[in-house]
């Protein structure tokens, strides 16, 4: 079978990397794919947020599956416009996919569902805006309600801060993905990622991830789109994935179906365990990035079949643990985000990248790529922020950390960054 992978970055690499290993497989495309996604199969240059191209691009290559990496084209309705020419996608329609476009959607959607999250408000009303931050105790998490490449996040200590911080996001801070702003009280407590792959109906949970979105050590400094993360997390036992899974992932996937929306892919649950148990801080409508990165290395079955179960419908629903026991649990792995001085701000590209194929040498580990490209003296060179993932995997999590920073440090990149305290939670 052939598959076609929608997406360019770190995430999308490692899918074409795993997908690719599959015997299922004959072709892996992409689109646009990158230079490094070349290196597995045909990639065509087609934007990811391109959707009547994409659509044009499936017809003419008649994949078996579509596997779609971003969110933007999923909220933009890609996955139905496929579905009704009779493709199968992993990923889901346009409806549930607001899940993610949509923060105050999926805040009202959990309150609708009774889904343990936050007090929340939405906002477009600045003094309305104001006036409810000064009911809340500090510190003050405000979220731009649509997609802002995982920025959209501020938390403020004090509240003249958060109420100057409401007034900007308002006027535009993140452009159309503020006009509308989801006021949060904060949560207290230890952050996790648990991925559910679903059909609509059933439902699998993979091993759980820990992320790290501040930019520095000790989580200090700006929210990003992740800086590196590690699976399997110890803060999510057993006990607490089941609480998951029956207070959050059930009826939330139930409560999509019964209103005509069944959701089919990967449910990201970006989760707080507080005091008194896990609380949902934010839904995704895909898999998770660096998480997806960690995941393909740890998960030692064929994924490709769980692809097509979610896409196609009839996942087993107690039948698919024991025919893929290897995907419910993971063996122990950890991913370094290496990004752009500057980065989450302004950065400059076209910076030259050395050492990688070196650090690729470093047993157990993959250097995937999420910024990258070659100049034209064939060098590897920095296009994005977030730009290298190094990957290791290994039979503790302590040797997975020793192997990918062993490898960052083969790394000739003067003007990239990266955090050294990558599963410090887990470590310590």
């Amino acid at each position: 079978m052939n598959i076609l992978i929608i997406g360019s970055g770190g995430r999308e690499h490692a899918l074409a990397w795993k997908i690719a290993q599959s015997p299922l497989v004959d072709e892996v495309w992409s689109a646009p794919g990158s230079a490094a996604m070349d290196q597995i199969g045909p990639c065509f240059d087609v934007a990811a947020d391109d959707i009547e191209q994409l659509e044009k691009l499936t017809l003419q290559l008649e994949p078996d599956l579509v596997v779609v990496g971003p969110e933007a084209p999923l909220a933009a309705g890609l996955g139905d416009r496929l579905r009704a020419r009779g493709f199968d996608v992993f990923g889901p329609n346009k409806e549930p996919a607001q899940l993610e476009a949509s923060k105050g959607f999926a805040k009202d959607l959990m309150a609708r569902f009774d889904v343990p999250t936050a007090r929340y408000g939405r906002f477009t009303d600045p003094a309305q805006a104001k006036a409810f931050l000064a009911t809340l105790p500090a510190p003050y998490v405000l979220k731009a309600d649509g997609l802002a490449a995982g920025k959209g996040v501020v938390i403020t200590d004090t509240l003249e801060e958060a109420q100057a911080e409401a007034e900007d996001m308002l006027s535009g801070k993140f452009g159309d993905a503020s006009a509308e702003l989801v006021i949060e009280e904060f949560m207290p407590g230890e952050e996790a990622s648990v991925f559910v792959l679903t059909d609509g109906t059933n439902r699998l949970t993979l091993p759980a991830c820990q992320d790290h979105k501040r930019l520095l050590d000790g989580d200090e400094g700006p929210n990003t789109g992740g800086m590196g993360a590690y699976c399997p997390a110890p803060v999510m036992t057993p006990e607490l994935m089941a609480r998951v899974d029956e207070e959050i992932a059930a009826p939330m996937l139930d409560g999509l179906a019964e209103a005509g929306h069944p959701y089919k892919g990967v449910l990201y649950i970006g989760l707080m365990i507080t005091p008194v148990g896990p609380k949902v801080v934010e839904f995704n409508v895909r898999f998770g990035d660096p998480e997806c990165q960690i995941l393909m290395m740890a998960l030692e079955d064929d994924i490709v079949p769980a692809l097509l179960a979610c896409a196609t419908g009839g996942m087993p629903a107690r039948d698919f643990e024991s025919l893929m026991p290897k995907l419910t649990s993971a063996k122990p792995a950890a991913t370094i985000v290496m990004a752009s001085k500057g980065y989450p701000g302004s950065y400059t590209k076209g910076t030259t990248i050395k050492g990688v194929k070196e650090a690729g040498g470093v047993d157990g580990v993959t250097v995937f790529h999420a910024g990258t490209g070659v100049n034209d003296d064939g060098e590897l060179i920095a296009t994005g922020g977030r730009v290298l993932n190094v990957t290791a995997v290994a039979d503790s999590l302590q040797t997975a950390v020793d192997r990918a920073y062993e490898a960052v440090d083969l790394i000739d990149w003067p003007e990239g960054v990266h955090r050294r305290d990558i599963a410090w939670r887990a470590l310590k």
